[in-house]
């Protein structure tokens, strides 16, 4: 038997554990689509009548779009502290380059690595003391550390392959040094800080645990609404924002593939 020929009878199981194992990781998150159009006011599949008194839910009730909003807020605003931070530590690290540096990122490892509940009973401590409880400033703030090791991995790789001399190059042409900075490294550092973004982004829409430890009411974020929902009774609402938060990735990524088609296909041309 050739190599081509045993390639070809291993590709078949592969295939079908790969199907398997997607279809495990996949079929909890499809559940959840019907259930959203359930008429009744209890978690339950929608039978014959189909119904979408959830998802008006959504738009009408002062409390699904306040913890919306306050969500969207927290995120968008604790990731531009988290990349503007994340980004300054890896091009710092990237520009030292010593052993320092190196323990320097693991220290900004740290909200990864310490369990949530943990750092959670930190920020508490903390933010006590300063007098953030219950704030936007103490959630954001304790948002964008949990985001910011994330964007300093991903710039930390986008800047792995660019060459220092780049930047004496640039520094001997009479560049500045913020002229260096702009043109030269965070260019370099884009794809990075793009991905550290979307991962800071998404850490904190979907953090709950710190929410439980530092805010009450004066902050009322999404996760903490579907914890308050599903504490006595289930609430159908929930499996509505599941269901849109899911539309709205799979937009997204076929946006996404779209895009990078279209770009891909000029370069090819």
């Amino acid at each position: 038997m050739t190599y081509g020929q045993r390639t070809q009878s291993g590709r078949g199981p592969a295939v079908f554990t790969t199907w398997v194992v997607l279809l495990f990781l996949l079929l909890p998150v499809t559940m959840v689509i019907p259930v959203s159009f359930t008429p009744h006011r209890y978690l339950s599949l929608p039978g014959a009548e189909w119904s979408l008194r959830h998802y008006a839910t959504l738009l009408t009730d002062p409390s699904w779009l306040r913890s919306i909003r306050d969500s969207l807020v927290v995120a968008c605003a604790s990731t531009a502290i988290a990349v503007a931070m994340g980004t300054a530590c890896a091009i710092g690290c990237w520009r030292v380059s010593s052993r320092l540096s190196e323990a320097l990122r693991i220290v900004m490892l740290a909200p990864i690595i310490v369990p949530t509940i943990v750092h959670a009973l930190g920020f508490y401590q903390a933010w006590v003391q300063f007098g953030l409880i219950d704030t936007y400033a103490g959630l954001i703030g304790a948002h964008a550390v949990k985001g910011a090791p994330y964007v300093v991995i991903a710039v930390s790789a986008s800047l792995a392959n660019v060459d220092l001399r780049l930047e004496q190059a640039a520094r001997n042409l009479g560049a500045t040094v913020w002229q260096t900075l702009g043109r030269v490294i965070v260019p370099s550092a884009k794809p990075g800080m793009l991905a550290g973004a979307i991962f800071a982004f998404i850490t904190s829409w979907d953090e709950l645990v710190v929410n439980l430890f530092i805010t009450s009411r004066n902050v009322y974020t999404l996760p903490r609404k579907i914890w308050d929902g599903i504490q006595d009774n289930i609430n159908p609402a929930v499996a509505a924002v599941a269901t849109v938060l899911i539309v709205l990735t799979l937009a997204a990524t076929l946006a996404r593939v779209l895009y990078e088609r279209r770009t891909a296909a000029p370069e090819e041309e």
